[in-house]
């Protein structure tokens, strides 16, 4: 007879556990999956491009987040990590796949410069945050990672936005937009059925109350970009850019 549950993460493995048999999901242990998903570079994935993310290049050009250190979770190729790096960001950038890593790792040896000083760290955010992770960060930027957690995970993700970013930092969010890209349906659901079905759908006023802690600064659809445009950009896709209170 098991009797293992003692601390809120021995809730949260357990809870993990049961999205193991799913492929389109985040858990430790995801890293073969998302492996998988990574080792052919030449796929037609959108966001495999090597281009900044439309909203994070317009955050920068409006002055809205300056220079500082900056956290990438699910960094994935590394392409906003780069960009963050060429603009004088003190960068860590962390993901669950080490052929993500080592791809986000070529890229910045082939971009030379300050790049190069870029901190990969391939695990679990979660895991890290107390140990490699050097916080605190006046960037948390997190392009698509959100969207592949299961609801209980969003109890982590928020701890470690209260444990790394630093007061009067800013907290930056793409997810899946509700009715356009990712699953609609209720919570419960996931757990009913073992699944994430690729990912969750966001719509504003969920995302507003999950971070409700901090101060919106804007919310909004992201841009479409064309190919031949600098930056990467999917109408798929909700950009948020919230601010933590500087007196916290």
């Amino acid at each position: 007879m098991d009797r293992n549950i003692r601390t809120m993460d021995d809730v949260l493995r357990l809870l993990d556990g049961l999205f193991a048999p799913d492929a389109d999901r985040w858990t430790p242990d995801a890293a073969t999956w998302w492996d998988g998903f990574y080792a052919d570079r030449s796929r037609s994935v959108p966001f495999f491009v090597a281009k900044p993310d439309e909203n994070l290049v317009s955050y920068l050009d409006r002055g809205l987040i300056a220079p500082g250190r900056a956290l990438d979770l699910g960094c994935g190729p590394g392409r906003n990590a780069l960009h963050l790096a060429s603009l004088g960001f003190a960068v860590d950038a962390v993901d669950l796949s080490p052929a993500a890593i080592a791809w986000a790792e070529d890229r910045a040896r082939e971009a030379g410069g300050a790049a190069a000083g870029i901190r990969f760290h391939r695990g679990d955010a979660f895991a890290l945050a107390d140990t490699e992770l050097g916080g605190p960060y006046d960037l948390i930027y997190d392009s698509g990672c959100f969207h592949h957690l299961p609801p209980h995970r969003r109890v982590s993700y928020l701890g470690l936005l209260e444990r790394a970013l630093a007061p009067g930092g800013h907290f930056a969010l793409t997810c899946f937009t509700a009715g356009a890209m990712g699953s609609e349906l209720p919570d419960a659901d996931f757990y009913r059925q073992s699944r994430l079905h690729g990912g969750l759908a966001y719509p504003p006023d969920s995302l507003r109350w999950i971070f409700s802690d901090l101060t919106e600064v804007e919310l909004r659809p992201m841009r479409g970009e064309p190919p031949e445009s600098p930056c990467f950009g999917e109408p798929f896709l909700t950009t948020a850019l919230f601010r933590r209170d500087p007196g916290r």
